[in-house]
């Protein structure tokens, strides 16, 4: 099971269709999990400031040396605004080859958190994966 943060809103309006975004990385080793963890929390903070951005949850699940994020956004390109920040970027590239990382993506009519959350969950079970990209080792 996994634990998360509160809901940390975005500037964005989350009236009409929104991108959901599910991203889960699996640890290689446990000692690396604290600082993904840390890195996102950083990342949380800018949150209210992000265009385009609805709103985030963190999540992990320690056991299983995962980790991720579930946010929600106005539309793709708000999302690949924020992959491409510096910030985001960095992180990436310190943890490249420290386990793998799976992304899932899907769009809905309007932003229902109980939903989006009750999916999520689902997607990290490995039971529902729409959208889903291959996991990527780097």
């Amino acid at each position: 099971m996994a634990v998360r943060t509160g809901w940390r809103a975005g500037p964005a309006s989350a009236a009409g269709p929104v991108l959901v975004s599910v991203t889960d990385f699996t640890a290689a080793s446990a000692l690396d999990l604290p600082g993904v963890f840390r890195a996102g929390m950083a990342l949380r903070r800018s949150w209210p400031d992000l265009p385009g951005a609805v709103g985030l949850w963190l999540w992990a699940i320690p056991a299983e040396r995962r980790c991720g994020s579930v946010s929600v956004w106005t539309d793709a390109a708000a999302l690949r605004g924020f992959v491409a920040l510096p910030e985001h970027v960095a992180i990436m590239r310190r943890y490249r080859g420290r386990g793998g990382l799976r992304s899932v993506t899907w769009e809905a009519d309007a932003f229902d958190a109980r939903a989006a959350w009750a999916r999520a969950a689902r997607v990290l079970a490995g039971e529902d994966a729409p959208g889903a990209a291959a996991p990527r080792q780097r």
